[in-house]
Order: C-alpha cells, then sequence, then structure tokens
C-alpha cells in the first residue's frame, strides 16, 4: 500500500502526519515540487515482460511526462531478493544524497521507501506498484529497498547517462525507520 509519512527533520520518532490515498499524497508533496501520481498500463503484462514490453505498456504516460520535463532516456530497473549485490546496493541508496538530474521511479512491481529533506520535513514514501515519484534535481534523498528486495521499476532521465549521486555526508538517513520487507 502506498503512503507518506511526514517527519520533522528534528525528531524521527512519530510522524505529524500520515496519508495512504494516492491524491492525499499527491497533494503534501506537490508545495515542495514531488510529483507522484498513477499510473496504469494499457496491456497485461506477464513475469516475463522484457524492457520494451513494459515501456510499451505505459507508452502514454512515458511521453506525457518526457514532454513536460524534457526527459531524454528512460529504462527499466529490477532487483530481487537473490540479487548478489542487494546489500551493498541497500546500503550505497540508505545515504543522503542529491542528484544534478530529476530521480523520477515508477514501480511497474513491488515496492520502495524513499526517503526526501526538504523545508524542514522529512518525506517517507513508500511506493508501490503504479506508483509515479519524481524527485526534482538537487533535492536532498535517501532511498531504501529493503532487505529482500523486489521491485521493477521504470526510470526517466534528462541525461542519456542518467544520474551520479552526490553525497551529502550527513547520517540523517540513520535516524528514521528502514523499511523491512
Amino acid at each position: 500500500m502506498s503512503e507518506l509519512r511526514v517527519y520533522t527533520d528534528t525528531d524521527s520518532s512519530a510522524p505529524v502526519a500520515v496519508h495512504t490515498l494516492g491524491a492525499d499524497i499527491a497533494l503534501a508533496l506537490e508545495p515542495s515540487g514531488i510529483l507522484f501520481s498513477r499510473w496504469s498500463a494499457d496491456r497485461e503484462l506477464g513475469g516475463d515482460a522484457t524492457q520494451d514490453d513494459i515501456i510499451a505498456a505505459y507508452r502514454d504516460s512515458i511521453d506525457e511526462l518526457t514532454q513536460r520535463y524534457g526527459f531524454k532516456s528512460v529504462d527499466v530497473v529490477s532487483i530481487s531478493p537473490q540479487h548478489p549485490d542487494k546489500d551493498a546496493m541497500r546500503n550505497k541508496f540508505l545515504s543522503e544524497h542529491t542528484h544534478a538530474d530529476y530521480e523520477v521511479r515508477f514501480f511497474v512491481e513491488g515496492e520502495g521507501l524513499f526517503y526526501i529533506h526538504v523545508d524542514g520535513k522529512v518525506f517517507a514514501v513508500r511506493c508501490t506498484q503504479g506508483d509515479l515519484l519524481s524527485i526534482p534535481a538537487n533535492m536532498t534523498h535517501w532511498f531504501d529497498m529493503g532487505p529482500n528486495p523486489f521491485f521493477r521499476c521504470i526510470r526517466l532521465f534528462t541525461t542519456p547517462e542518467g544520474w551520479v549521486a552526490n553525497f551529502t555526508g550527513s547520517d540523517i538517513a540513520q535516524h528514521y525507520p528502514a523499511l523491512a520487507n
């Protein structure tokens, strides 16, 4: 289930607000320039769907976002609990960082938990199948895929190289609840 928990950046003990309806999540994130929406495929996708199949099934939504933000490339990333580098990948993404590009993820399957640190708040956005999250360039955030990660996500980039993480050196991520999947 999609969920937004809003914390202050000085107190991770309890959220000051919780939203579970997509429209409420979108409204709470919008003032910070963060986009949250729900997409639907235009066809049924099986577990063996290729990257091309997945992109084709969401082509209209991808094209709309591409036109709006000028994205130049799109791909699909997948990870499963059997991935040999899952622990190292999780640890890397758990550190607060920024990108010079948007961070855009659409969850075709699975789940992940994004933390976005902006304006004295920490937004904890649990994304599940059908959720799109777009974090503006240069906004501090981190991502938790949990100890048993499972997701397939569409990613969009304004540069063909994709994004590079610029770590802040802050330990803030260590103070907020982790994803336990």
